[in-house]
């Protein structure tokens, strides 16, 4: 668990909102007028944003969901799975890692408006990872759920709402 103190030191880390820890380690100067985008954006946003996030074994990023596409990309430590369900319902999940001939995808897209968690599948480990949105994150478009409100969105995903969600 050394690692993940000196990646936390490292890299300036803080806990973030979901679960796990992140910094922010970009942001677009541009913009994109309100005018320029879907009317369910209330201000500008910036072009691009991007994040490094860090996920230990002993907790998950809780579902949520964001407006934007998100990109992962895989950097170090444990491969860890990516759970997504869309607005119909549809349930899917990725593993993020280095592991190519077993499906692992160093790079992934969850699509916006899509629910997503996401779990180190390795104990007593981390995974080190960096995220991109565009257009750029704004904790306005952030939707952290109760495990109550998703359960009665999508009653047939019980098992995985009530293993990846906070009450």
């Amino acid at each position: 668990m050394r690692d993940i103190e000196i990646l936390i030191k490292k890299f300036n880390l803080a806990p973030h909102p979901e679960g796990g820890y992140f910094k922010e380690t970009y942001r677009s100067a541009g913009t994109i007028s309100k005018d320029a985008l879907p009317e369910e954006y209330t201000s500008e946003r910036n072009y691009s944003t991007g994040i490094y996030f860090l996920l230990t074994s002993d907790t998950f990023s809780a579902f949520h969901r964001i407006k934007q596409d998100e990109i992962w990309h895989f950097y170090s430590g444990s491969p860890l799975k990516l759970s997504m369900i869309s607005d119909q319902g549809d349930y899917s999940e990725q593993i993020i890692g280095t592991d190519f001939e077993s499906g692992q995808l160093p790079q992934f897209v969850v699509p916006g408006g899509y629910w997503f968690a996401a779990k180190t599948l390795t104990s007593q480990d981390y995974s080190f990872v960096g995220c991109t949105v565009s257009p750029g994150f704004d904790f306005e478009d952030f939707i952290l759920p109760s495990q109550d409100e998703l359960l009665k969105k999508f009653p047939q995903h019980e098992k995985i709402i009530k293993e990846l969600t906070r009450t």
